[in-house]
């Protein structure tokens, strides 16, 4: 059931505009999804992993409004996280919030911040998130953070450099401005919302 300004209508579902983006690294790395209003957190978080080209191989966390949702992890004070499960993303941000942080893999520690853009009336629910836009490739998993990443750059675009051979085989044939939005989608078609 969808509410603005007094009006109901049972027919009428919210979708938000969210644009998140990878701090601290060149290329810049974003992307602009449309997600349900009701999505809740953990799929949240496979909706920007697969948008993003990670591999759900890590820990995660939102920070939503000062609030740190998470999975549950018996070795942290559960003052300093809370649980992600159901917990609905419109529920954490309130009404008038317009960015939250979402920070990915506590070792290499890519940080994004999620921006909501806007909203999105439809008269029914949409099958799927998407993806509208979106620049460059994310680095790959393990690279070891911004500063790390960086220095993979500048080996693989050097024949020369020192580790250019070792991180190519590691790496195959990545590239840095690669964004591929058909296939971006096709991985977030198959995420239930």
């Amino acid at each position: 059931m969808a509410k603005r300004a007094g009006i109901v209508n049972r027919d009428v579902t919210w979708s938000w505009q969210l644009k998140i983006e990878l701090l601290d690294v060149v290329p810049t790395v974003w992307r602009r999804l449309i997600v349900p209003e009701t999505i809740e957190l953990p799929k949240l978080h496979h909706v920007f992993q697969a948008a993003l080209g990670w591999t759900n191989s890590h820990l995660h966390e939102f920070v939503i409004g000062g609030v740190r949702y998470s999975d549950p992890d018996p070795d942290l004070d559960e003052d300093l996280q809370q649980d992600e499960r159901s917990v609905l993303l419109q529920k954490a941000l309130g009404m008038d919030a317009r960015c939250f942080d979402y920070v990915y893999d506590f070792g290499d520690d890519w940080h994004h911040v999620v921006l909501v853009e806007d909203q999105h009336v439809s008269m029914k629910r949409p099958a799927s998130v998407r993806c509208d836009d979106g620049e460059n490739a994310c680095p790959p998993e393990d690279v070891g953070g911004a500063l790390r990443y960086a220095d993979f750059l500048a080996a693989i675009a050097d024949p020369a450099h020192e580790e250019h051979a070792a991180f190519r085989e590691w790496s195959g044939s990545f590239d840095p401005r690669r964004f591929d939005l058909e296939a971006t989608n096709r991985a977030l078609q198959k995420i239930k919302t």
